[in-house]
């Protein structure tokens, strides 16, 4: 460890914390803004670049995209996790946010696949190759950062604006879109008017470099760099230090229990008000917005109250509320957001019957009439039961049944199937207009998303600091992102794509949080087990 008079001797001052943090937060938010807008305008994404006769196949490939960037996330944590403990906390990350900001705004530049046909995807999904390897890298220098410029007693406060500048990417990737949709007529903003916030990365790229460039390097980096202390090889040296190894697990699941929440609260959430509730784009926009402005208070509230009781009771606390309170909070949303549509759905159940009932999502058509039938309640949104093959020796006949009504749906064919069962979906009671809900079902809504933001806040506000306490400094770069970014990459950025499948396979718009509900469960045993208790300590009072 660097000698305590070298470190004392590059303690910042008041002001230089308070430009770290503004700084760092800032840049954060740019960031993640870059790496979010994709999810938010993922519709539009779809039909740009993704288009298929399967509507639903559309948006689990917009998904895939969005989890091929996260995917390569952990790389992007080695590459500059190793460059971050040698060469400095940084210049690492001045390189993450200028690789975050072009490749962003290349996806605002590239033609369509109508226009370009398969070159279209690849290209996109090659620039979320490159948003997943700088944002491997953004995280962990970012937090590092300034938990090694805050004081120990203060090290939860001020890294908790970390966690909360990704929720402000968010946040500003929400803002964007809506002011993009008031200024740009409807037409036009979904033909060419959604690439304009991609583009708007260049802008929030400028304002990033000129705050970060006013930094200084790490204190306890350049300690350790006067001192002769940075590690040799970093990555090795995270696998073979001593009781690491247990260390990086501990730090997975605790990243495994905070990403899929915060995914859940913010993504999941924004999913499902949109597709099988059906409310109007605007609106969903608007709640999300309100409620991530709020949340964000929530978690340095927890960053600070951390300093007080330590950083494994919030982590634990907020894991074991989210799997009691996971699935009571979504169905009071879906109950707010569209009213009719759950009256409907326990006034006329709907059940599917017939041979070869089996439905695959990344199919992009069906092989049986059943399978197109269920395809077509998928796209409406529709939540249904089924019946397939033979039952005691009698085949089932197909039929979809909607309440007391019986219908015949092997005559249908491609051209009026989905006309045909929605006119006998809207007989029986079912309203596939746009919804705009009462002001006051806006506003539990509302409530009820930020049920969901303190949820994540418990579990999220405190990792920075905590992360950050676990490693030892010459490998701490190294150490806190590789884990992290293996869990929030796989167990977090595969979400929507797995939940979305879930959802579409099931026929049950809730049962995609079953994915959620797990991973936390498994993560919350291996943190009770493995995190210590107590007061937050620096990584040098215990190596154990």
């Amino acid at each position: 460890m660097a000698d305590t008079t070298a470190l004392e001797e590059h303690q910042p001052s008041l002001k230089e914390i308070r430009l770290v943090i503004a700084a760092s937060s800032a840049g954060t938010v740019f960031e993640w803004y870059d790496f979010f807008i994709y999810g938010t305008l993922a519709t539009l994404i779809g039909q740009a670049f993704f288009p298929a006769d399967n509507e639903t196949l559309s948006i689990l490939l917009v998904w895939a995209g969005f989890a091929v960037g996260f995917g390569f996330r952990p790389l992007g944590a080695i590459l500059f996790g190793y460059l971050g403990d040698k060469l400095g906390r940084k210049y690492t990350f001045l390189v993450t946010v200028t690789l975050m900001g072009f490749a962003t705004a290349g996806v605002g530049l590239v033609p369509g696949a109508a226009t370009i046909g398969l070159a279209a995807p690849a290209i996109v999904l090659l620039l979320r190759v490159l948003q997943g390897l700088a944002l491997g890298g953004e995280y962990g220098g970012a937090a590092i950062y300034v938990a090694e410029h805050a004081p120990p007693e203060k090290r939860g406060l001020y890294t908790s604006f970390i966690q909360a500048s990704v929720v402000g990417g968010f946040v500003l990737s929400i803002l964007v879109v809506i002011v993009c949709r008031w200024a740009i007529p409807p037409e036009e903003f979904n033909e060419w008017g959604w690439r304009v916030p991609f583009l708007l990365s260049i802008v929030l790229l400028g304002i990033s470099l000129w705050m970060r460039l006013k930094l200084s390097e790490s204190p306890v980096f350049r300690a350790m760099k006067e001192a002769g202390e940075t590690a040799k090889n970093p990555f090795t040296e995270s696998f073979t230090y001593p009781g690491n190894k247990k260390r990086l697990v501990v730090a997975f699941a605790i990243t495994g229990i905070l990403t899929t929440i915060w995914y859940t609260a913010f993504f999941s959430a924004l999913s499902f008000l949109r597709g099988p509730m059906r409310m109007e784009e605007g609106v969903v926009e608007a709640i999300m917005l309100v409620s991530g402005l709020i949340a964000m208070s929530f978690y340095v509230v927890v960053g600070n109250w951390s300093d007080r009781v330590g950083r494994k009771l919030p982590i634990v606390l907020g894991a074991g509320l989210t799997l009691a309170l996971l699935f009571p909070l979504f169905w009071g949303i879906g109950a707010l957001a569209n009213p009719g549509l759950r009256d409907s759905s326990n006034a006329a159940p709907v059940v599917v019957s017939g041979a070869g009932c089996q439905y695959d999502a990344f199919a992009n058509v069906q092989a049986t009439s059943c399978g197109k039938l269920l395809s077509d309640l998928t796209a409406l949104g529709v939540s249904y039961d089924r019946r397939e093959g033979t039952t005691e020796g009698a085949s089932i006949p197909a039929t979809l049944a909607i309440g007391d009504a019986v219908y015949d749906y092997t005559a249908l064919t491609d051209d009026n199937r989905k006309q045909a069962v929605q006119g006998w979906l809207e007989d029986a009671g079912y309203d596939f207009a746009r919804q705009t809900p009462p002001l006051v079902n806006i506003v539990g809504i509302i409530g009820l998303l930020l049920c969901m933001g303190a949820l994540s806040a418990l579990t999220y506000g405190s990792v920075a600091a905590v992360l950050t306490e676990m490693f030892p400094p010459a490998i701490r770069y190294s150490s806190m992102s590789i884990p992290y970014h293996i869990a929030a990459g796989y167990l977090g950025g595969f979400l929507p794509l797995i939940a979305g499948y879930i959802v579409a396979t099931s026929g049950n718009a809730f049962a995609g949080l079953w994915y959620t509900w797990g991973v936390v469960a498994v993560c919350m045993v291996v943190v009770m087990v493995g995190l210590r208790s107590g007061p937050p300590r620096d990584f040098s009072d215990d190596h154990s």
